[in-house]
């Protein structure tokens, strides 16, 4: 009996044995398709991220051009402003200066009503036009027509006929 528990024994080692190897290469086989499978998830995994940068660097592309054609209008609006800017600079002088010729012109003209009791003197409305300045009997009429007519006189009235230049620097802002 020994020697048919001996032969069953050994048979039962063959069959391990054989079902050991039947193992090993069952899990050598799912060993190399788990490395297979995980090389091949690394390689999209690589791909994926390969694309993203791909992708955010054309969008950095994408923003810088994008960052340039805004600071070019900003330039180009500042130039614009600073134009518009000088521009109105000139206007306020401009308008300063006729503001002060319309206020030495209205000081003219109080004068003149004031030393002549109107622009005529008489009835017609006109300056000088009617004959009533010469008729007074006093004379004082006539005298009052000489000042007028003497202040009018443009050689008399250098201090009044002055210039006034105005220019962008004048104003600093």
């Amino acid at each position: 009996m020994a020697s048919s528990s001996g032969t069953s024994s050994g048979s039962s080692l063959i069959q391990n044995s054989g079902s050991e190897e039947d193992l090993q290469a069952l899990m050598d086989q799912r060993k190399r398709k788990r490395m297979i499978s995980n090389r091949e998830s690394a390689r999209r995994s690589r791909m994926r991220k390969q694309k993203h940068l791909d992708d955010l660097m054309s969008q950095v592309s994408q923003l810088r051009k994008e960052n340039h054609q805004i600071i070019t209008s900003v330039n180009i609006t500042t130039q614009h402003y600073l134009n518009i800017e000088s521009e109105n600079s000139v206007l306020r002088a401009q308008a300063s200066e006729l503001s002060h010729r319309l206020q030495s012109l209205n000081e003219i003209v109080s004068f003149l009503n004031a030393n002549n009791g109107g622009y005529g003197g008489g009835n017609d409305g006109g300056f000088g036009g009617g004959n009533s300045n010469f008729t007074s009997s006093s004379g004082g009429a006539l005298a009052d027509h000489q000042t007028a007519e003497s202040f009018l006189d443009p050689f008399n009235l250098i201090y009044l006929n002055q210039p006034i230049m105005a220019s962008a620097d004048i104003f600093q802002y």
